[in-house]
């Protein structure tokens, strides 16, 4: 049996309006893939950090993430920096997680957040 080690998940999601539909539907979606493809359980989450650009203001993504089931894991949101010329309506998460050692991370970037990190699978 391998042992386990805490590791960070890093996950980017494109959002096509400021509302909080919008905002939850794509945060439940973009996290429900990165505990699919890192065949996670909930119980392994120890914290999740959200940032979102300035132009998604009508929601926080950790609200999403309670109504999905995170509501013991200890959740923080933030701004991201304004970088001129950044992608705009973008959710960003660093998950911390418990995995077995011989397991590596995948993260997940989907809609147009998928440039930010073309070196990785779709």
């Amino acid at each position: 049996m391998s042992s386990l080690r805490v590791r960070a998940l890093r996950g980017a999601t494109t959002v096509s309006e400021d509302s909080p539909e919008a905002i939850g539907e794509r945060v439940k979606e973009l996290l429900q893939v990165i505990l699919d493809r890192n065949e996670l359980e909930l119980d392994s989450i120890i914290s999740a950090i959200f940032t979102a650009t300035g132009d998604l203001n009508s929601a926080f993504p950790a609200t999403s993430a309670r109504e999905v089931g995170f509501g013991a894991v200890p959740l923080i949101c933030a701004a991201e920096i304004p970088v001129e010329g950044a992608m705009s309506r973008c959710v960003r998460v660093m998950l911390h997680a418990e995995m077995p050692s011989t397991r590596d991370p995948h993260h997940v970037y989907l809609h147009e957040a998928r440039s930010l990190r073309d070196d990785l699978p779709a």
